[in-house]
């Protein structure tokens, strides 16, 4: 029999660097399905699978409801063509979006540096002010 490798929600954590409040909170979510005995919770490879995409998800700035979505479709049958092709799409509009705030982070920057650069030559003049006084 393959037996297949389980692992405890202490594992979890160490191998994905998430606290047990993390995993719990995805299971609540019912993001993730790991086996209950008791209190304890066993989290199988598919788990594993689903966790490191939750993560990447999270990371690209994903909703929670477009990662469970994306998930979802998983078992559609058709070797995820129906997935890819969604998780395309979703990438492909938060890619414009995260373009859109970097250009707005890369023009809040210019001008905080502009600032920083008007506040310099103001203490500078100043200085010399006071100096020559």
């Amino acid at each position: 029999m393959n037996e297949e490798k389980l692992m405890t929600i202490r594992e979890m954590c160490d191998a994905f660097e998430v606290t047990p409040r993390t995993l719990r909170f995805y299971e609540q979510k019912e993001l993730l399905f790991p086996i209950r005995e008791g209190q304890k919770r066993l989290f199988t490879r598919r788990d594993r699978a689903r966790l490191k995409l939750i993560l990447r998800g999270k990371r690209f700035g994903f909703s929670l409801e477009e990662i469970r979505q994306l998930l979802d479709l998983y078992d559609v049958g058709d070797e995820q063509q129906t997935q890819i092709a969604a998780a395309y799409e979703v990438a492909q509009q938060r890619l414009t979006d995260l373009k859109a705030q970097r250009t707005d982070l890369d023009s809040a920057i210019a001008e905080l540096e502009e600032q920083m650069t008007w506040g310099e030559r103001m203490l500078s003049s100043m200085k010399n002010r006071k100096a020559a006084e």
